[in-house]
């Protein structure tokens, strides 16, 4: 498995007359996040709108473009890599295509890393095609995050971002930047407009040094309250980055407010959370994602019924699919299996990333989310055999 270099933030959100504001955050600290490519792919490839019909070719040009500037190790444990430039090269839409795909993918390391979403077993819906029902409990314009994860906390909100950075150092020194601060602020504002929806933010930086990804997690937020930081290795400093100068005009602040200045409408518990009716916010996002099921299993059906290349079995269940180069610019480096299987199996995730994050050099980098599985293997060494891929996945 791959890895990129993060950095975890925590910031304040205070709430007044004008609205909220983002006023300070305090780095937690860096460390080495664990990211599969295969599991980079896969998130890209169920990003698309389930309720049309998906179009095989356009997938696998989208699959084999992001995996011509993207490089990753694929045995033992390596830093993504970014083809600096052919990356520089390209047009902006494509610099904008490539940071936002890797920028998926790299904030779901992070929520299965800090958060212990488990693909397979916690539902994970891009917001640009949720399911109707929830038309009417998120805003259809204006800002909007990313990828909503359904976490034993409740549903927690991603912003992905990305850029390209030109600079040795591939962190900014001692802060982050204004664009990540305006950004925080509009997020804490929907936040606010959502009923105190939770929330985070990752912001990706893609330059010669790899690939690095700066964490930002408003305080009080439910996910951050049993926070997994154990892979963080360099402690963050102490002194908080200040976003703002105090306002002269007094600002009516809400009458409970913890020490650390932070609303306490986000620090419900786990055990409230789950005590919460299908009439609150929480329940109804899990309603409307448990109703979108059908619609997702029909969608994989047609999928399945459309690949003609029979792969073999997992536990007695067919598999569908194909390789695919990432040879759109340049000599590929990387090819992808991208399968379908005919229905869901039982699979421990949480097993399969262990051992994709251990340091094993012969370990396989794939990914299964649901029915789609991906795996990534470098060109020119001789494609794993089926027998290989089904028994790490299931656990052999």
């Amino acid at each position: 498995m791959s890895s990129v270099r993060a950095r975890v933030w925590r910031f304040t959100v205070e709430k007044g007359a004008s609205g909220a504001e983002a006023v300070d955050a305090v780095e937690i600290g860096q460390g080495p996040l664990p990211v599969s490519l295969a599991a980079l792919v896969n998130i890209n490839a169920l990003a698309c709108d389930l309720r049309k019909n998906v179009d095989q070719r356009v997938r696998d040009h989208e699959i084999s473009l992001l995996l011509s500037y993207i490089g990753g190790s694929t045995h033992g444990s390596q830093p993504l890599s970014v083809d600096c430039a052919a990356l520089d090269s390209s047009s902006g839409h494509i610099k904008r295509f490539v940071s936002e795909c890797t920028g998926l993918g790299v904030m779901t390391a992070a929520s299965e890393s800090l958060f212990n979403w488990a693909p397979g077993t916690d539902d994970l819906s891009s917001f640009d095609v949720l399911p109707a029902k929830l038309a009417g409990i998120y805003a259809k314009t204006g800002v909007r995050p990313d990828l909503l994860y359904d976490l034993a906390a409740g549903p927690l909100a991603g912003e992905a971002r990305g850029r390209r950075r030109n600079h040795k150092k591939m962190f900014p020194a001692g802060k982050g930047t204004p664009e990540q601060r305006a950004r925080l602020e509009k997020l804490a504002q929907w936040s606010v407009d959502h009923d105190d929806h939770a929330y985070f933010m990752s912001w990706v930086w893609l330059g010669a040094g790899g690939v690095y990804v700066d964490i930002f997690l408003p305080n009080g937020s439910p996910a951050a309250d049993s926070l997994k930081t154990g892979w963080i290795d360099t402690p963050g400093s102490p002194l908080p980055w200040k976003f703002h100068v105090p306002r002269p005009v007094p600002r009516r602040r809400p009458e409970a407010v913890n020490p650390d200045g932070l609303h306490v409408a986000m620090a419900h518990t786990v055990e409230t959370l789950h005590a919460v009716s299908t009439s609150g916010p929480e329940g109804q996002v899990r309603d409307a994602l448990s109703r979108a099921e059908p619609l997702v299993e029909a969608a994989m059906d047609r999928s399945f019924g459309r690949e003609g290349e029979a792969l073999g079995t997992v536990s007695g269940v067919p598999v569908r699919g194909r390789w695919i180069r990432g040879d759109a610019v340049g000599q590929a480096r990387h090819e992808v299996l991208l399968g379908i299987l005919g229905e869901r199996v039982p699979v421990d995730h949480r097993a399969q990333r262990s051992r994709l994050s251990s340091q094993t050099a012969d370990r396989l980098d794939l990914f299964l989310e649901g029915r789609l599985l991906t795996v990534v293997h470098p060109v020119g060494s001789p494609r794993p055999s089926w027998d290989r891929i089904r028994a790490e996945l299931l656990g052999g």
